[in-house]
């Protein structure tokens, strides 16, 4: 059977997922094999589904007329973005979708940029022409300019072009859903325009070759390693060499062969050059390491991936909470965790510090690693994390810091907020437009640094209505210093449960992140100060009962609703004194020193040291 393995990239939220699912349903072979008719079917993880993105890159297969279309959904957020530097190595082409109305984005540029290096055609698909404020053709032509950008080759910038709306399972050549009937045409340019897997060379025909790029877990085969074959035939039970990322030959036997089937895997006795293909029967692979031919064992070359940039530091919980909520909670535990973490996330490094308990986990953003913390946590794990920070590099004796380009769309009133908030925060403005409708959109080069703990400040700063996207530039000279925001908190300064006499004390001085009846303990942080400077307060002290009636007695003390603050709030929120505290039913802030006298004297000790 003809083959084509193809990947779908785009920015995060243009449709991906849905696309997907249409091009499944449609599919005669997963209707029968498959029977699902729920949404985003693509979206298998309970993280993806709830916060509507990709997380994990994921492989399917359709079958249309006489030839096999292996798909990989891979994710649209630049966090994930060693996701799809892996997939580049495992597809022939790819579909690039663009949103008809907000045009190419930031995450776009990356992915796309990602799919050229690696030399792949493309097949554009201009999707979501339903939308109300679509604007198919300035989509279009902004994509080609982003091609031109990003030095694609001439053969590269000649794509076809597909209008499709993805949500409705309808496309066509022409920019007109009325006359769209189904999703057929995406097939057929994916079959006409994009290439077959190419034929290994002669003198490598019949020696075997599969780079591992993905890693599954199967509950009766063991761990799975998911590739493709570019030269030789793969069998069940034979005998090869596994080759490490570090050169290292192992003699390994192929206990199971699996290709893709719809949404599933299905056992064959024997895979060709080509082919996307699952195995098992090897416990230690790693991604990028090498399936060869035992007599003949051949290296391909190994996956690059991206630096990480962002760093922050994993502790066991030391809370006087430790233990009550976690299932997991010793180094140990963590320890393997994160070793396990590693294995199928290239993109993440681990190294432990001083202590056996305390690690550096180092990633590619703020959301890659509040995802791994958010897994971690609902598999029953307690920890505490620190704030996260950048990670900086010398480069000929010079201090360099990683620098990103940040994409904000808002309505025009609010421009001047964003700017002067970026410009605090060393942003300098590259790009600005007015559109039509009143919109705003801004391009800003900001050290990433400069970024960590802005979101929450930017969605308050423009009521909700902004949109802030931010892509990795490279790292960059030292840009200086950023002047402290303020930041202040209301802490708890004894163990007991918060009651409504101590809290409308405590909210007269800010906002509230507890409500009444909540377990607290001295050193946690119950909510933000107003002012700079952290505010003492006993949230669990209880009236006085006397035989004197006060004035007003009897009308109920009135709390205001507090804020609830998710993992990234909290993450965004705190400082380089105070940790979030991490366990399967609660989320708390806390400062590092639980003591109050402790933390005077660690702020002495700190500022003699400067």
């Amino acid at each position: 059977m003809d083959i084509r393995n193809i990947a779908i990239i785009a920015h995060v939220d243009h449709g991906k997922t849905t696309l997907v699912d249409a091009l499944l349903k449609q599919s005669l072979s997963f209707h029968q094999k498959s029977g699902a008719t729920t949404d985003l079917i693509m979206d298998s993880n309970e993280l993806e589904r709830e916060r509507g993105i990709t997380i994990f890159s994921k492989n399917a297969s359709v079958v249309y007329k006489d030839t096999k279309i292996n798909i990989v959904d891979t994710p649209g957020h630049a966090d994930f973005g060693g996701e799809v530097e892996r997939i580049m190595r495992m597809v022939d082409g790819v579909l690039l979708l663009i949103d008809a109305k907000e045009g190419p984005m930031p995450q776009t540029k990356f992915v796309l940029r990602k799919a050229i290096q690696a030399g792949h055609k493309v097949v554009v698909v201009v999707n979501k022409i339903d939308k109300p404020d679509a604007r198919p053709e300035w989509a279009l032509n902004a994509t080609y300019d982003l091609f031109f950008e990003l030095d694609a080759t001439e053969e590269q910038i000649e794509f076809p072009i597909i209008y499709a709306s993805g949500v409705q399972g309808k496309a066509g050549l022409k920019n007109d859903l009325s006359s769209m009937k189904d999703i057929e045409p995406v097939f057929e340019a994916i079959i006409n325009h994009l290439p077959p897997p190419q034929k290994p060379a002669a003198d490598m025909e019949n020696v075997l070759q599969m780079l591992t790029v993905n890693l599954a877990n199967d509950n009766y085969k063991g761990k799975i390693a998911i590739g493709r074959i570019y030269s030789g035939t793969l069998k069940k039970a034979m005998s090869v060499a596994h080759i490490t990322r570090s050169g290292e030959i192992k003699k390994a036997s192929i206990t199971s062969v699996m290709v893709f089937d719809g949404l599933g895997r299905v056992d064959v006795d024997s895979v060709g050059a080509g082919e996307i293909v699952a195995i098992a029967g090897i416990p230690d692979i790693s991604i990028g390491e090498t399936i060869a031919d035992l007599e003949n064992p051949v290296a391909l070359p190994t996956i690059h991936i991206d630096e990480p940039t962002i760093k922050m530091t994993f502790s066991v919980n030391t809370s006087p909470f430790r233990g009550k909520e976690g299932k997991f909670t010793t180094s140990r535990q963590i320890s393997d965790r994160l070793k396990k973490e590693l294995e199928t996330d290239v993109a993440l490094a681990v190294t432990t510090m001083d202590t056996t308990d305390r690690w550096t986990v180092a990633g590619r953003g703020e959301l890659h690693l509040a995802i791994l913390i958010e897994k971690m946590r609902r598999e029953g794990f307690e920890m505490e994390v620190s704030k996260p920070q950048v990670i900086y590099k010398e480069e000929n004796g010079k201090k360099t810091e990683p620098i990103e380009l940040v994409s904000v769309e808002v309505p025009e009133a609010y421009s001047g907020t964003v700017i002067e908030m970026l410009g605090k925060r060393l942003g300098v403005m590259r790009n600005m437009r007015v559109d039509d409708k009143g919109n705003a959109f801004m391009e800003f080069e900001t050290p990433t640094r400069g970024l960590i703990g802005l979101r929450n400040r930017f969605l308050t700063a423009t009521k909700g209505t902004g949109i802030m996207n931010s892509i990795f530039l490279g790292y960059q000279p030292y840009k200086g210093d950023i002047t402290a925001i303020p930041h202040g908190s209301i802490v708890a300064t004894q163990q007991g449960v918060s009651n409504n006499y101590g809290l409308v004390t405590a909210q007269g001085r800010g906002k509230l992140f507890i409500s009444a009846g909540v377990a607290v303990y001295e050193g946690m942080v119950v909510g933000e100060n107003a002012k700079e400077g952290d505010i003492l307060v006993h949230v669990a002290r209880e009236k006085q009962l006397t035989n004197f009636r006060a004035k007003n007695e009897g009308l109920a003390d009135q709390l205001e609703v507090p804020v609830t603050m998710s993992l990234e709030d909290a993450l965004d929120y705190i400082d380089d004194e105070e940790l979030v505290e991490i366990t399967p039913q609660s989320i708390r802030i806390r400062k590092k020193y639980l003591n109050e006298s402790e933390r005077k004297k660690a702020g002495r000790t700190a500022a003699s040291a400067e």
